[in-house]
């Protein structure tokens, strides 16, 4: 497939047989080509520091939105709620834990007490994670956390 032209091609249409991978490579190819060629040397504003004030991928209104937020020391409610969820969860993965060293010392009795608030709290931090996802840009969502997984992550790193 190397040489092949993409010109022929409608826009958003794949040939026939070709993967997303087969595309990639022919594009990926006639960039090196082209970088070889030296196409890319005398580009315009080359040399100087990219504009990254905005977004040009982002909903202007949205953009201009967060930019006055951000102006005004303010940040989305989802910004602040992501901080609050990693906060509680490193808060909570220390008291885990903390409980599971009491259990290997054999007190059991404080392991089950501990056990069940530990279990009551990450029940709110889920909650806290379900409307974080609600109300997130899509594909920042997160992941909740699940006692089983939490148990193995801490015995992995023993």
């Amino acid at each position: 497939m190397i040489g092949v032209s993409l010109r022929s091609f409608a826009v958003g249409a794949t040939p026939s047989g070709w993967s997303e991978t087969d595309i990639i490579n022919v594009v990926e190819q006639r960039i090196w080509h082209s970088m070889e060629e030296g196409q890319f040397e005398n580009l315009p504003g080359k040399g100087k520091p990219l504009n990254l004030d905005a977004n040009p991928h982002a909903d202007p209104a949205e953009d201009t939105l967060y930019r006055i937020l951000s102006k005004n020391g303010c940040a989305p409610e989802w910004v602040e709620l992501n901080k609050e969820i990693r906060s509680n969860v490193n808060e909570w993965r220390l008291a885990l834990k903390t409980a599971q060293t009491n259990r290997l010392s054999g007190n059991n009795s404080k392991w089950i007490e501990d056990s069940h608030t530990l279990q009551s709290q990450m029940r709110a931090i889920n909650d806290k994670v379900f409307r974080y996802n609600l109300i997130v840009p899509f594909g920042r969502q997160m992941f909740g956390l699940n006692w089983e997984k939490e148990l193995d992550r801490l015995k992995k790193q023993e």
